[in-house]
């Protein structure tokens, strides 16, 4: 009985190790649920510490990284590229499936299925990477982990709090954006090397293809470049390089992004990258581009220009523009070689031994910044024979100087074995001509007649050699070319063509002014005048207008901002560039509308919307009447030949103006053009008249030659023929030229602007009208043609209603107020010389109330400068 009640229920206790053991389990459980609440605690601060300094996700919407800034020619073809970094931003449904698959095969194959994190592939790294200790850690980032890091972070430190934020906001990511835009921003913003950050740039860098024309296994190799760009570079590096693109295609059959046997075919494929050329700018446009860049700049600030993203149109055309340049080098290399001697080679190889070896020893010699690229170094061989050798893309070449240039060589000393030259291999002949980099240099623009559109820009002899643009920033006098501005006046004014002016000595204080051939003619009109450009005419001239109002003239048509009111500036005695010239005369070529020279033709930002376009002319729409016809006015006579046609035009019937569009009316392109008229259609047209002549039968003769359009211009020559310039214009081209040395000096006597920039611009002129319709210069209302004695020769001009063809009436003696001009309104009581003229009108301020010019004080004579007596030929031809 004893035995079964104490084996029963209510037996004694249990002992105490039971109780010890019930006690630490308590204990164990309360240690454990305080460890977990505290570790609850220390995770959620360590989460609200690092979460409230996580940048916000919502800037990933709008995304909009550094992009490469594009400026293209007038068809299109990219000219240069700005950029801080090389990137060209697709969106997403432009990406083609291979090069998406061949990162996410790669780089994140459970991206489509996981929400920022992958567990498989972090437990997987942390397997192998305690399993392979020696080797470098691998990692588990996703694609969405990457653009946290990458676009958000910006930071690849291997820190524990890093990687904490980057799944935080990998999550958050997941939770803001779709999975294909997580892909477009990683595959647009994604660093691939050389430069080339996303898919479309490096496609560009390494095939230079777009992406749809990448093949599998090139796009695979551009998606094993995110582990390691410089380790898989296919320059330094070609065999891993195909080695992890193969492992690439695995990755993409094992996905089911392409076949095995597709994969296969990849493998044997060999890895050819295709340098592209970067960055521009074209070849023969890097003084328009650099423009272009500069007015970015100025208009966007650099980070705009530089990282916008702008598609920038441009008008250049590149058909002209290699026409400019060769047409200036042969100008400038034709008055090198006939007014210098051949100045010896560029270096010598100093070792005798290296003459067997000079191909090797030719690889190592730096050219001159100066040569251009249609020329090579060259080592003489043979100096009694002038045989030289050069190497021809890599390759040895042998051949004979021309005879010509072998004399002119030694003129300049004697040739040794070893001399390193300048050649250029004439393919006609299989010579070669000797080559060296012109001391002087010239500018060359040319721009659309009507609407200011530059074609084409040359600033100097090379780039490469002097970043200074001598079309846009050299201040230069325009000689005689400014001589036009103050006939326009004159025509402005009311004065006809066939006025007289006494050309004669004339004296005003210490100012001795003469003309070019130092003869006089007596009266002389207008047109003979600006014919030969006559100095002594165009003084008396511009003394009987006023100088106030011819340089208002000037000012008002954009050629100048300033200038002082003395008369050797009516001479060209000022400043301004050659693109300012352009304009200038662009503007009596357009009727005068003010002509303001344009380089761009729109700028769009990224997403395709037109942030800018020149003013003043728009391509508008109009309604046009059923069976209207335009009014055309009657042919007149052009030639010296011709029947000279009556004074009045006939009467025009005056068509009513129309508020309503008539019924059938039809929607036709309409040209609005709100641009200032800054002088008369009927004046201009006088102007050109007479410059027509200039080229026919005056100083413009040989700019002339062999072109049988009507063209107009004029020559300038500045003081000490120190600027020779051809301006000159068909009714739809206008193209100047500038010849001279950045150092002013004289070019040589007699040299002036027909005879050197002449020819520059009769070459160039005759590959721009080629191909173009042959135009007229279209005679406005109320002027009529008329064929008159000039008492040199006869002449057709143009003459206003109120106009007597052919007549010239007394204003006032021929000039009225030449005899009482004092030192004041010829500069001599100011001025020493017209350099320094020039030089305080460009930076003299704005004239007084009296319509004075301040000028700038009286300088002192420089030691070498012009007596006193013989200041203010100034426009010499």
């Amino acid at each position: 009985m004893v035995g079964r009640r104490g084996g029963g229920r209510n037996g004694p206790p249990r002992g105490p190790r039971f109780r010890r053991w019930r006690q630490g389990l308590a204990i164990a459980v309360g240690v454990m649920l305080v460890g977990v609440a505290g570790s609850g605690l220390f995770v959620w601060h360590q989460y609200e510490q690092i979460a409230s300094d996580l940048p916000s996700v919502d800037t990933l919407k709008t995304y909009q990284p550094p992009t490469v800034s594009r400026i293209y020619t007038s068809d299109d073809r990219i000219m240069a590229e700005l950029a801080a970094e090389r990137r060209i931003y697709i969106p997403i449904n432009a990406i083609p499936e291979r090069v998406k698959n061949a990162f996410i095969a790669p780089e994140d194959q459970n991206f489509y299925t996981h929400a920022g994190l992958d567990p498989l592939a972090i437990l997987r790294a942390e397997l192998t990477n305690l399993t392979h200790r020696s080797k470098r850690a691998l990692g588990a980032s996703t694609i969405t982990q990457q653009v946290a890091r990458n676009m958000l972070l910006n930071s690849n430190a291997r820190t524990l709090e890093r990687k904490e934020k980057e799944a935080l906001l990998a999550l958050r990511i997941e939770q803001t954006l779709s999975k294909d835009k997580i892909l477009e921003i990683y595959l647009n913003g994604i660093y691939l090397g050389n430069g080339a950050y996303g898919v479309a740039a490096a496609a560009q860098t390494y095939f230079n293809k777009p992406l749809d024309q990448l093949t599998d296994a090139e796009a695979a190799f551009l998606g094993a470049l995110p582990k390691s760009p410089a380790n898989y570079n296919p320059y330094r590096h070609p065999e891993r390089a195909i080695e992890r693109r193969n492992w690439v295609l695995d990755r993409m059959a094992e996905i089911h992004a392409i076949t095995r046997e597709a994969a296969e075919a990849g493998q044997k494929e060999p890895l050819i990258p295709h340098d592209a050329v970067r960055f521009g700018p074209l070849p023969n446009a890097e003084w328009f581009g650099s423009e272009v860049r500069r007015q970015l700049i100025d208009r966007y600030g650099p980070d705009r220009a530089m990282q916008g993203g702008l598609e920038v149109h441009t008008s250049l055309d590149r058909k002209l523009q290699d026409a400019a340049t060769l047409s200036l080098r042969q100008g400038l290399m034709d008055y090198d070689r006939s007014h210098s001697r051949w100045r010896g080679p560029v270096t010598k190889l100093h070792d005798p031994g290296a003459i067997a070896g000079w191909a090797t020893a030719l690889k190592d010699i730096t050219p001159p910044a100066g040569m251009i690229d249609q020329w090579r170094l060259a080592v003489v061989l043979n100096p009694a024979q002038g045989r030289v050798g050069w190497l021809s893309h890599g390759e040895a070449q042998e051949g004979q100087v021309l005879p010509k240039d072998l004399g002119w060589m030694r003129s300049g000393g004697a040739l040794a074995a070893g001399d390193v030259i300048m050649i250029e291999p004439q393919a006609e002949s299989g010579r070669v001509a000797v080559r060296q980099v012109p001391k002087v240099e010239g500018a060359l623009v040319s721009l659309d007649a009507r609407t200011g559109r530059v074609l084409a820009m040359v600033g100097g002899w090379s780039f490469k050699e002097s970043q200074f643009n001598r079309a846009t920033q050299a201040l230069r006098q325009p000689g005689s070319s400014f001589k036009p501005f103050v006939y326009l006046d004159a025509m402005e004014q009311g004065i006809p063509p066939s006025e007289k002016f006494d050309d004669a000595p004339v004296s005003y204080g210490d100012w001795h002014p003469k003309n070019y051939e130092e003869d006089n003619w007596g009266p002389t009109t207008l047109h003979d005048a600006l014919r030969e450009s006559r100095n002594l005419v165009t003084i008396r001239l511009a003394a009987h207008l006023g100088m106030k109002s011819v340089a208002d003239m000037a000012i008002s048509i954009g050629l100048v901002d300033q200038m002082p009111h003395v008369l050797p500036a009516a001479l060209g005695a000022v400043e301004t560039t050659v693109l300012r010239e352009a304009g200038a005369y662009a503007t009596i070529a357009n009727g005068g509308k003010l002509v303001t020279p344009s380089l761009i033709d729109a700028v769009l930002d990224r997403d395709g919307t037109v942030l800018w376009k020149p003013e003043g002319v728009a391509l508008g729409t109009t309604m046009q009447a059923p069976n209207q016809t335009a009014v055309i006015a009657p042919a007149l006579p052009a030639t010296p030949d011709a029947a000279v046609p009556p004074a009045t035009p006939p009467v025009r019937p005056v068509q009513p103006p129309v508020t309503q569009p008539v019924a059938g009316s039809v929607e036709v392109p309409h040209l609005q053009d709100n641009r200032r008229q800054v002088a008369s259609a009927a004046s201009t047209y006088q102007i050109t008249a007479m410059m027509q002549d200039v080229i026919k039968r005056g100083t413009g003769t040989i700019a002339g030659q062999g072109i049988t359009r009507e063209i107009a211009g004029k020559t300038g020559t500045s003081q000490d023929f120190r600027d020779a310039w051809f301006a000159g214009f068909t009714p739809d081209i206008v193209t100047i030229v500038w010849v001279g040395f950045d150092t002013p000096q004289s070019l040589g006597k007699s040299e002036t602007g027909g005879r050197i920039a002449g020819p520059i611009w009769n070459r160039f002129m005759k590959v721009a009208l080629e191909g173009r319709p042959e135009l007229k210069f279209r005679v406005p209302e109320g002027v009529t043609l008329a064929r008159y004695d000039t008492g040199r020769l006869m002449a057709v001009d143009g003459f206003k209603a109120d106009q007597v063809p052919g007549m010239s009436i007394a204003l006032h003696g021929f000039g009225a107020g030449t005899e009482a001009l004092t030192a004041a309104d010829t500069g001599t009581d100011l001025y020493d010389t017209e350099t320094d003229m020039a030089g305080a009108a460009s930076q003299a301020g704005p004239s007084d109330p009296n319509g004075e010019n301040s000028g700038a004080p009286k300088k002192l004579q420089a030691p070498n400068a012009q007596p006193p007596g013989d200041i203010g030929m100034g426009g010499l031809y």
